[in-house]
């Protein structure tokens, strides 16, 4: 059973940067495609990123474009990062790291593609 964790969240003012990491446990024989979901209070779960299985294609989310970078630490794509610039207020959430073995690029920005999932780590954004 794949293990998904996530850390570096915390309680930043708006405007500065973090960097969250995700690691999968398992080194799988395939690359991981991974990706970063938020939820604030309140709200639906949203996609923020996802870096696919090649390592090099990546997708974000409309409100995090531009300021959030979503990498990989490795071929496998098994510790990927998610560096966070010029924070708003509206990035307050828990976020969730997700991973599938799955190779389709079709809805890459949807939960329902991904098997395996971290317990979240809180990131607060204080305007």
């Amino acid at each position: 059973q794949v293990q998904v964790v996530e850390s570096g969240g915390g309680l930043v003012q708006a405007g500065t940067s973090l960097r969250l990491e995700c690691t999968a446990s398992e080194h799988a024989f395939s690359p991981y495609t991974m990706a970063w979901f938020r939820q604030a209070p309140g709200k639906e779960r949203e996609f923020v990123a996802a870096i696919h299985s090649d390592g090099r294609t990546v997708y974000y989310g409309r409100s995090v474009k531009g300021r959030f970078t979503i990498s990989s630490a490795d071929t496998k794509n098994s510790m990927v990062y998610l560096q966070m610039n010029n924070l708003i207020a509206e990035d307050t959430a828990v976020y969730y790291c997700a991973a599938t073995l799955t190779q389709s690029r079709s809805n890459i920005g949807k939960e329902l593609s991904y098997d395996f999932w971290g317990q979240g780590t809180q990131v607060t954004v204080s305007s």
